[in-house]
């Protein structure tokens, strides 16, 4: 059995960083922290990349709609981290390409000239050639998207960004981190210039106290809670300005036999002024995604009516696919943490640059951004420290650190477009394949050995932590998720003595299929 260490035992009194929030921007806050010697110690109130994190559109890319905004800057940032990360842990960001359906030539014409550009943008970084695709040509790629005049071939990046984030976690906690999911922060005060927090395992319900010299807000969406938590402990409380805009995203996946793709297609004009893509992930397509103001911010968002119309509509009138409830397998509602312009303006239009925030002696707030510069930021994010904290011991060269899991150099992973299986491990694939349980075959590729390896080295302790982020059954298959789960509660509480939360995941299994009248 695998015992979660008791969380008094587990805190240390100090540390130099402490990190809140277990999604890409604080996990990459983590590593960068802790490669350059620091003392961090990483929470996170739920599961690694619980939130936004888990729930993009699966690319890696650097902005081509950024470029028509003519945000230039953010481009080329996006572009230089695209090639970074694609490096870091091949066995989870792989290059991909992308065809761009267009259905009027004055339209063509305009997106093969800035797809020219982006490629151009991109120099010795590019991942391949930007080419004009005839009508025929789109025809044998796409059979089934309606009235194609012609096509334009560029290339972006592709990722799997549950594993990604986990893959982070577990870089942190090699260079040094203390690592832990599941633990929410309950006090901040500030106290002879250091933050003394309250910390309370979400399971347990056990309570610990650290000292902290410094803190980094990195809770995604939820940056203002936090923010109200600490600044009400150094001056009186009042109503902070809200830096997050929330925007929400909905996705789902269909088979990949009724779109059958082995490249993303991106349609450049839907009815609300966004893009659409369609993107091989897995073994399946995901299609998406809306952009929908929010005022509040949900743990577990869900579809609008007129969002899952607009998919419907979208999917056919874009992609010729007609669409009944039960070829949709998962639904999936992310929560985007724009930075707030102070407008009241379509989120679509807000640029997803980042906003890092000193508003208090050692207390950073970090929002915004995207999954592709979660590197550069969490440099910017410690540069932004370093007033607070001594000089640094060594330099963190995180371009080149090779996450964890990332096979040797040479090694040949297989496409993120294929089904799951153990290559989604990187180098541990190996150790698991043959450990107990590897028999056992579950569903989808996981297999009992696996779900022990999560609980035994990958901080899984619930069945959503299983099959929505260590395996991607839930986005995948919500019907077969819940046909899995009765047995992965078992192996998950015969490795960690934790209730898994079966009954909460079965429900949240239903929240991620299509009622049928919406088809």
């Amino acid at each position: 059995m695998t015992i979660r260490p008791d969380l008094s035992a587990w805190t240390p009194a100090t540390c130099d960083v402490l990190v809140i929030g277990g999604g890409a921007t604080g996990l990459g806050v983590a590593v960068q922290a802790a490669l350059e010697g620091r003392s961090v110690v990483l929470v996170e109130a739920r599961d690694f990349a619980s939130g936004t994190s888990s729930r993009s559109t699966k690319l890696l890319h650097g902005g081509v709609r950024y470029l028509a905004q003519g945000h230039i800057r953010l481009v080329r940032e996006a572009l230089r981290e695209r090639a970074i990360v694609l490096g870091l842990a091949p066995h989870l960001a792989q290059p991909l390409p992308f065809v761009v359906h267009e259905r009027r030539w004055v339209s063509w014409a305009v997106t093969a000239v800035g797809l020219k550009l982006y490629q151009w943008m991109a120099g010795r970084l590019s991942l391949g050639p930007t080419e004009v695709i005839s009508q025929q040509g789109m025809n044998a790629i796409a059979p089934v998207l309606p009235g194609t005049v012609a096509g334009v071939r560029y290339w972006d990046g592709q990722f799997e960004d549950a594993r990604l984030a986990l893959a982070l976690a577990q870089t942190a906690q090699a260079a040094g981190a203390q690592v832990r999911n599941h633990v929410r922060v309950v006090g901040l005060v500030q106290q002879g210039g250091a933050w003394q927090v309250g910390l309370q395992d979400a399971w347990t319900g056990q309570t610990a106290t650290l000292h902290a010299n410094c803190v980094v807000n990195a809770t995604g969406v939820w940056v203002d809670a936090m923010r109200q938590l600490a600044l009400a402990a150094v001056e009186a409380p009042k109503t902070l300005q809200a830096l997050v805009k929330p925007s929400q995203g909905v996705h789902w996946v269909i088979d990949r036999a009724l779109l059958p793709i082995q490249e993303a297609v991106l349609v450049p004009h839907t009815s609300d002024g966004r893009v659409l893509f369609a993107v091989p992930w897995l073994g399946s397509t995901v299609i998406g995604t809306t952009d929908t103001p929010r005022h509040d911010a949900p743990l577990e968002p869900r579809p609008m009516a007129e969002e899952l119309a607009f998919l419907l509509s979208e999917t056919e009138r874009a992609l010729g696919v007609r669409l009944r409830a039960q070829d949709v397998k998962s639904v999936w509602v992310g929560l985007r943490p724009l930075v707030n312009g102070g407008s009241s303006g379509a989120t679509a239009q807000i640029s997803r640059e980042h906003l890092i925030a000193r508003e208090a002696p050692g207390f950073v707030t970090v929002t915004g951004g995207k999954w592709t510069t979660y590197r550069s930021m969490a440099q910017e994010v410690m540069a932004a420290l370093a007033g607070d904290l001594p000089v640094p011991e060594r330099q963190a060269h995180t371009q080149r650190h090779t996450l964890f899991g990332a096979p040797q150099p040479g090694a040949q992973p297989v496409s993120l477009r294929d089904a799951p299986g153990l290559h989604l491990l990187g180098s541990q694939a190996a150790k698991v394949a043959h450990a107990p349980g590897s028999e056992e075959s579950l569903g989808l590729g996981l297999t009992a050995a696996v779900v022990r390896h999560a609980a035994q080295s990958e901080w899984a302790i619930t069945v959503e932590d299983m099959l929505a982020r260590r395996w991607r059954v839930l986005f995948l298959d919500a019907r077969l998720a819940a046909r899995m789960a009765p047995r992965v509660a078992e192996l998950l509480q015969q490795e960690t003595g934790i209730d898994p939360a079966l009954p909460a995941f079965l429900a949240l299994c239903e929240q991620y299929q299509l009622p049928a009248s919406y088809c």
